[in-house]
């Protein structure tokens, strides 16, 4: 009787490691899948900097007011050496970097494409705003991420501010515009000479 008592316990002390191990490993698991892979966070990360400088090019192009101007040419600027440097970080590492834009982007660029003066300045500026508020969330989640590279927690760690910068200038570029569109009155167009205290920018930024 004592030899089956004590072979029953030993059955139920397996039972309870075997448990807490498949319990440990399902965690592991879930905070893996939880997490961006790096390769995905380089190719969104990319493609994001490829749309920035294509639309930033067609803001300075077909864009009526200054302001509108002014931040498509930091978008050309800041986001060409944002993509120097995430292909830095990817040849490094051995990742493939995209060299075009996907679909979505690529849909969108062409319906900028057909607009132009206020209607582009219009749509231009709320596809900003709504890109930038999705890029810093991002960025931001990948530089506290405990699983990400560490190359790209960095790029992440020094990018997502100017992103934040991006999103607050075009942000009161919008809020510049709505006022201007209930007062009566057009946007600065690009041949008026802004004073420093009429520039919706703020200081120059490094950057996606």
């Amino acid at each position: 009787m004592r030899l089956l008592a004590i072979l029953f316990l030993s059955i139920c002390t397996a039972a309870v490691g075997q448990n807490t191990s498949s319990g440990s490993s399902t965690k592991k698991s879930s905070a893996k899948a939880g997490a961006i892979p790096d390769a995905q966070f380089v190719t969104k990360a990319a493609q994001g900097n490829l749309a920035e400088v294509a639309l930033g090019k067609l803001a300075t192009e077909k864009g009526q007011s200054e302001d509108v101007k002014k931040f498509g040419q930091k978008m050309v600027d800041d986001h060409s050496k944002a993509q120097e440097d995430l292909e830095g970080i990817a040849s490094k590492n051995n990742w493939n970097v995209p060299k075009d834009v996907s679909t979505e982007q690529k849909a969108e660029q062409q319906k900028l494409e057909k607009l132009s003066g206020a209607a582009f300045d219009r749509a231009y500026v709320q596809m900003m705003v709504k890109d930038h508020t999705k890029d810093v969330a991002e960025f931001k989640k990948e530089a506290a991420s405990t699983s990400a590279n560490s190359d790209l927690k960095d790029f992440a760690t020094r990018t997502y501010p100017t992103l934040e910068d991006h999103l607050t200038q075009i942000k009161a570029i919008h809020d510049s515009m709505n006022k201007s569109s209930k007062n009566g009155k057009a946007p600065a167009k690009s041949n008026k000479k802004n004073t420093s205290g009429e520039t919706s920018g703020g200081a120059g930024l490094h950057l996606i």
